[in-house]
């Protein structure tokens, strides 16, 4: 970490912070893991950054259903919104997995991963421009292009590691 390039800019960002300006802090995601005889759900992010709508550079890849904790939302509550906003199945029963602290250059958010239990409804690509579409995939044969947040939560359900 002592070589991020916020931190290198400490100095920096404390003069911002005395002067009143913006700081840069950590946002707050969920991911929604959905298994079904040993595949998972995941979604083909668009490959336009705007449409993809991915500050974690997240364009073009695959990706669990998920995002961002609105303020005075509870996790749970984000993740089964995210659930059926992106894919229309509605989470009846949900379980806490992981946790996971997501960085790039420009971003920090802290991803907290969920795994379904139980859920109704059908399959849709609710949000096309955002995700194309929804697939099924072999969880020991997953696509090379991951979304990095979703890459970590299939690795720590894997390992049954909850945060490192």
């Amino acid at each position: 970490m002592k070589n991020h390039p916020v931190l290198k800019r400490k100095d920096e960002i404390m003069v911002q912070f005395l002067k009143g300006d913006v700081i840069m802090k950590p946002g707050l995601g969920v991911g929604v893991m959905i298994i079904k005889e040993n595949k998972i759900l995941l979604g083909l992010r668009n490959p336009d950054k705007i449409k993809a709508g991915s500050e974690l550079q997240g364009q073009g890849t695959w990706t669990m259903p998920g995002g961002k904790v609105k303020f005075m939302e509870t996790l749970l509550d984000a993740a089964k919104r995210e659930l059926e906003e992106e894919t229309n199945l509605k989470a009846t029963k949900l379980d806490f997995l992981c946790i996971s602290d997501d960085m790039t250059d420009t971003a920090h958010y802290v991803t907290v991963g969920f795994i379904v239990k139980e859920y109704s409804g059908d399959l849709k690509t609710m949000e096309p421009e955002t995700i194309l579409k929804w697939e099924w995939f072999d969880l020991n044969n997953l696509p090379s292009n991951l979304y990095k947040p979703s890459q970590k939560c299939i690795e720590k359900y894997k390992t049954g590691i909850i945060y490192e």
